[in-house]
């Protein structure tokens, strides 16, 4: 597997990483029973975290575990944290978006370094 194409799957494993954070805070907001839209989250849910895991995995076989472990758990907590911002109306502080940023820039810094 080609070393560009390991990232590549690793970017996508974070993204999906966002996408099953916020399907679990999104199945939780529908409500305690079996709703149509519950269920859905759910699926959506599952699916996210299972790709991310097989994206991950697949990643893991060309990429450090630490480095591709430490992006994509990164890609996942500073891309849910903006999209709860975005999407959740939760707080945009000058220093919650400095932390943020903080933690993208780990992210770039070990992609930078890695051989």
């Amino acid at each position: 597997m080609d070393h560009k194409l390991s990232w590549l799957m690793l970017l996508a494993a974070g993204v999906l990483e966002i996408v099953f954070a916020w399907g679990l805070k999104s199945a939780s907001d529908a409500g305690c029973g079996a709703t149509q839209a519950r269920i859905a989250f759910i699926a959506l849910t599952l699916a996210a975290m299972a790709g991310s895991l097989a994206l991950l995995s697949g990643a893991l076989r060309q990429l450090p575990i630490g480095t591709a472990y430490a992006v994509w758990s990164g890609i996942g907590a500073a891309g849910t944290a903006v999209v709860g911002m975005l999407l959740l109306g939760e707080a945009a502080s000058a220093a919650r978006l400095g932390c943020i940023g903080l933690i993208v820039g780990g992210v770039i810094g070990l992609r930078w370094v890695s051989s």
